[in-house]
């Protein structure tokens, strides 16, 4: 049988050389540049100057364009599992998420949202590589699996809550020395927001670095002390591969 032609580019248009990796490449250049909701089949083709038919030799989809997205992302993500010092490894990763946030902040929501809808099996192999890898880092320092994935759901909750925070921290009026003038605060009646006027110096004060190592200082010691990682060395065996 002879093989179908792929369907050609609009006329005028300088044809690509398609591959899988310029496709997911240029998606997430389009969701950088645009945001999520510009992200389709025909505006894509657009920036690869392609026939939108030709697309669907690499992603079925828009959700496999996603998925495909959030796979890009986590493959800048560099996690060492043989490392000793597992809290610092940890607070490297977390630091390291966060410029990934700020690199790619239209696909943040992807990130935190997408795994509520996607059974954990059925997700992008690349965003799951983070999770094995931390697991075993874990495991090498002794911990048990399931204080393992406690570490880990405690770890990613209050970073992705962070990074939240870190994005939502806009400036209204930079042009503004005062801070309740530089953040809009001066819109809220004084009566019924006392307490957030007053600390609006606090507010345009943050430091987002210092506040995500101080957060996951209280966070790592804690978890360090109540789970005891050098006492489960033989439950911490079993995540081993």
């Amino acid at each position: 049988m002879a093989e179908t032609p792929e369907p050609q580019a609009p006329e005028g248009s300088r044809r690509a050389r398609l591959s899988r990796e310029l496709v997911l490449s240029t998606a997430l250049e389009l969701v950088d540049t645009h945001g999520l909701e510009a992200l389709s089949m025909r505006r894509l083709a657009q920036e690869l100057r392609c026939d939108p038919m030709s697309l669907y030799r690499y992603a079925e989809n828009r959700a496999a364009l996603l998925a495909g997205i959030e796979e890009l992302v986590f493959n800048e993500l560099t996690i060492c599992p043989d490392e000793l010092d597992w809290q610092a490894q940890l607070r490297r990763i977390a630091q390291d998420v966060r410029v990934l946030a700020l690199r790619h902040p239209n696909t943040v929501q992807l990130l935190v949202t997408r795994p509520l809808s996607t059974p954990l099996g059925l997700r992008p192999r690349g965003s799951l590589r983070p999770l094995e890898q931390i697991l075993a880092l874990l495991a090498t320092a002794g911990f048990s699996p399931r204080n393992a994935l406690q570490i880990h759901r405690a770890f990613y909750s209050f970073l992705y809550g962070h990074i939240l925070n870190d994005l939502q921290e806009l400036i209204a009026h930079p042009e503004e020395e005062e801070a309740i003038l530089r953040l809009g605060l001066y819109r809220l009646p004084p009566k019924e927001f006392p307490r957030l006027r007053a600390v609006a110096p606090i507010l345009a004060d943050y430091n987002p670095e210092a506040e995500l190592d101080q957060g996951l200082s209280i966070l790592l010691s804690g978890l360090a002390e109540q789970l005891d990682g050098g006492s489960e060395l033989d439950g911490g065996s079993e995540l081993h591969g």
